[in-house]
């Protein structure tokens, strides 16, 4: 089974069975290595009840197509990343389907480099052939077992001095995802914090609650539970744990923006002067604390492949999304919820302060709508409509990606989906009244 609508634009995912299963595994596992002929790759998957046999099928269809495989195992997307990346492969295949519920199956698929194959960059080839059809096995590739652990732990902690980390006490939610298998040979080698370990235990079925943080509903338990213990942060990670989010010490969810703004603040103490890239959504708070700790902001399109590329082509140290995808040169270029995670740990112990009274100079002056979807008839008509009536009253206007629109004291971003006929609304002003006004005003005409 393998359903076209099961590629999307940076990766693979559907519902297992119905969608996506064994078969069609196997033929993106062939497919991949007949489009770009690596001579080695990885393959790894997550703990979903599906990705055994999904990533089995997965190595079984790279042997038969010529590769050499390292099978690397029950890891997090971002251990297949830092695999590809240390040990110089020509790419791999994480079976994965990240923040979705149970019931889905997924791939997410790199070259050399940890460099991503999306729509524009190959995964289309891949489908191509995977619905093709294949000629009889050539040369079978070789099969062999990889652990990668030591050095993606010893990697990760290079990042930060643990001795500077304090005896802080935190809440983690691992949603019974990646994160519970991947934290505690990390924890391990920083006995000093005080953790309060929950939904550890890896369980595809998810039991607790989806392992997809960005919903407010599944924020609900680690928001009350940081509260509840005193602690001083709490940490939510998704499914595959290449994302973690943020809850202060007083128990309010830290929006992406602002923890890109901190960690682009702990990333330019290390290396004065860098560059940092952060995406059209974010608040202003980031340029602006970028450009306040010596560093060069610059802005991108949405989206890791587009994210990567530009890292690559600027040599810049780090770069955050609004989504919680933060990415270091120093990682592949590549996404890590592990990495930001230990940041945000030895910034508030530098500091001495609360993340609550770190945030406060963003929370006093940004206020942000967050994302607001909403079903449009015709998109770019509806775009036209936006840039014509912001124009006429003098708003900057970019559309470095879907429309961007700045006033001084107020700024959106209005970008297609990518899959369905919706618009996502992004705006932030200087007072909560203004930030309200402007919301109403702009999602009315959306709307209309």
């Amino acid at each position: 089974m393998l359903d076209p609508a099961a590629f999307k634009a940076y990766d693979v995912r559907g519902r297992y069975g119905s969608e996506l299963d064994e078969d069609g595994a196997y033929r993106i596992g062939r497919g991949y290595v007949e489009h770009f002929e690596p001579r080695t790759v990885a393959v790894g998957r997550d703990m979903r009840l599906s990705s055994p046999t999904m990533a089995a099928a997965v190595i079984e269809g790279a042997a038969d197509g010529g590769a050499d495989v390292l099978d690397v195992g029950l890891v997090g997307t971002e251990m297949l990343y830092h695999a590809v990346g240390s040990l110089g492969l020509e790419g791999g295949i994480c079976v994965t389907a990240s923040h979705n519920p149970a019931e889905y199956t997924g791939m997410k698929v790199v070259r050399r480099g940890a460099l991503p194959v999306g729509g524009d960059t190959g995964l289309l080839d891949i489908q191509a052939r995977a619905e093709a059809g294949f000629g009889p096995v050539g040369r079978r590739g070789a099969v062999r077992k990889e652990d990668v652990w030591p050095s993606f732990v010893e990697k990760v902690l290079s990042f930060v001095d643990v001795d500077a980390i304090a005896p802080l006490r935190i809440v983690v939610d691992a949603a019974n995802g990646m994160a519970g298998v991947m934290l505690p040979p990390v924890l391990e080698r920083i006995p000093q914090l005080d953790v309060v370990r929950c939904f550890f235990e890896p369980d595809g079925s998810f039991p607790n609650h989806e392992p997809n943080p960005l919903l407010p509903e599944n924020r609900e338990f680690i928001v009350g539970r940081t509260t509840e213990e005193g602690a001083d942060l709490g940490v939510a990670f998704d499914g595959d744990a290449d994302r973690c989010f943020f809850v202060d010490d007083t128990g309010e969810f830290v929006p992406g923006d602002f923890a890109t703004a901190l960690l682009a603040e702990a990333m330019l103490e290390k290396e004065t002067g860098a560059k940092v890239i952060y995406d059209v959504r974010a608040s202003r708070a980031v340029p602006e604390t970028i450009e306040r700790a010596g560093g060069i902001p610059l802005v991108n399109r949405v989206g890791h492949a587009f994210i990567k590329q530009r890292m690559r082509k600027e040599d810049a140290a780090f770069a955050g999304e609004v989504s919680a995808h933060y990415y270091f040169r120093d990682f592949s270029q590549a996404d890590s919820g592990v990495v930001p995670f230990l940041l945000v740990l030895e910034l508030l112990s530098r500091r001495g302060r609360t993340l609550s009274e770190l945030l406060e100079p963003f929370r006093s002056r940004f206020f942000l709508t967050g994302e607001i979807n909403t079903p449009v008839d015709d998109v770019p008509l509806k775009l036209q409509e936006l840039k014509e009536r912001y124009a006429a009253e003098g708003g900057a206007i970019s559309h470095l990606d879907g429309l961007s629109v700045d006033f001084d004291d107020w700024h959106f971003n209005v970008r297609p989906s990518n899959t369905e006929p919706l618009l996502r609304l992004n705006l932030e002003a200087l007072s909560p009244e203004l930030m309200a006004e402007k919301r109403d005003e702009v999602l009315e005409l959306i709307r209309a």
